[in-house]
């Protein structure tokens, strides 16, 4: 059932704001939003989509939020997903941002966190279950999955790699027939997104060259630096941070190590892309420059050449994998970049647990919080909201009791 596109946008509000945990809790947020309780779209549908969203580069959970708002409401709706999605964290990450060069790391604010970040392991390796149990449909697929988790975290193979072997995997194991049908009734019409994608290729281009073009400094640097990071980083947030921790501290010196570890930190406790930690980066590159007022404007133009590309590349693109979905050779093989997208997910949600259980040996705290998370999240089907509220004031409390 399509809903309206009030309905629509207040749920794209609603997980924009609650979206904690990287892509893979928030892929799972909108799977449960959008398949499991709405019933927006079907299990196939959302698969495949996602599927397409990973061989772009970006951030694919937003950019899977602007697909599923363009199947529904089309241009207006990818539009208000999107947006929606990445708003609440920028406007977070933005106040994180002035707080940090203001008053350090914040200790009180990292504790709050702490314990939302223990809520959320536990909603990701539930993301992981109910994903895996719905793409996992045969041997074939297992195995895709098992091999493309072992790539990237045992040997650290580049992810474009791993999903183009999928896909040449899937298309050579193809059945039989020239086409399938579409998971949709109908192919939405495809001209008004494409133009939408041209407008927002030329809105995102324009800043960063309007910059160069006036006077160059730090603002045309953050604007071409970024804008080349969105178009070269396949693999979501993770394979960003090494082309930007490489680029930002060790050639611009814009922050230290320490400082990009600071902002990846600050970025996992808030809701949105975990990307939005160059938002952070882009923050400090304009404070060490020219102090709060151009913070602030880098910080905006990072945004804006970090998540307009994502809005032409799925605007574009969109209606064209709506019809060769058709051919059933590539449906082939994007059902084995779907299962090879499990195996994506479980190393994100993996590396996660690590970083936050076992930071520098067990952390007890971190594993007494999770254990009860899971508890009240899988046993007693507590909400989430309560849980990660809970969490984070559990977590606030134990710090300040430990300072007196």
């Amino acid at each position: 059932m399509t809903p309206t596109f009030g309905e629509a946008t207040r749920v794209w509000a609603r997980i924009g704001c609650l979206s904690f945990g990287g892509p893979a809790a928030q892929i799972a947020m909108l799977h449960l939003e959008a398949v499991e309780r709405r019933k927006w779209v079907s299990e196939r549908r959302f698969l495949e989509a996602l599927s397409v969203c990973t061989l772009l580069p970006g951030p694919e959970a937003q950019q899977l939020a602007i697909y599923l708002g363009w199947l529904l409401h089309g241009v207006r709706g990818g539009c208000s997903a999107g947006l929606l999605f990445v708003l609440p964290g920028a406007v977070v990450m933005m106040a994180l941002s002035v707080l940090y060069v203001s008053y350090g790391a914040a200790p009180a604010v990292a504790a709050l966190f702490f314990g939302l970040k223990c809520a959320v392991l536990v909603l990701v390796a539930d993301a992981l279950r109910r994903v895996a149990r719905r793409a996992l449909t045969t041997p074939a697929a297992y195995g895709i999955a098992a091999l493309s988790f072992l790539a990237l975290f045992a040997f650290a193979m580049p992810f474009p790699v791993v999903v183009v072997a999928a896909g040449l995997l899937g298309f050579a194991m193809r059945p039989s027939g020239e086409a399938v049908p579409t998971a949709l009734d109908s192919i939405r019409p495809g001209w008004p997104a494409r133009v939408a994608g041209l407008v927002a290729l030329a809105a995102w281009i324009a800043p960063p060259v309007a910059l160069v073009l006036a006077h160059g400094g730090v603002l045309a640097d953050v604007g071409v630096f970024f804008s080349k990071l969105a178009v070269v980083t396949f693999g979501g947030a993770y394979a960003v941070l090494a082309y930007a921790a490489q680029d930002a501290v060790r050639v611009h010196h814009w922050l230290t190590p320490g400082q990009m570890l600071d902002g990846l930190g600050l970025a996992e406790t808030t809701p949105g892309p975990l990307i939005l930690v160059l938002q952070f980066v882009g923050f400090l590159a304009g404070y060490g420059a020219g102090g709060l007022p151009t913070a602030i404007a880098a910080s905006l133009l990072t945004l804006w050449v970090t998540f307009a590309p994502c809005f032409a590349m799925v605007f574009l693109i969109a209606p064209s994998v709506e019809r060769v979905l058709r051919v059933r050779a590539l449906a082939s093989a994007l059902a084995a970049i779907t299962a090879a997208v499990v195996g994506v997910i479980a190393n994100l949600a993996v590396w996660f647990g690590v970083q936050l259980l076992f930071p520098a040996g067990p952390d007890v705290a971190a594993f007494l919080l999770v254990a009860a998370a899971g508890v009240a999240l899988l046993r007693f089907h507590a909400g989430v909201i309560p849980v990660l509220l809970g969490c984070g004031v559990v977590s606030l409390t134990l710090h300040v009791v430990a300072l007196r």
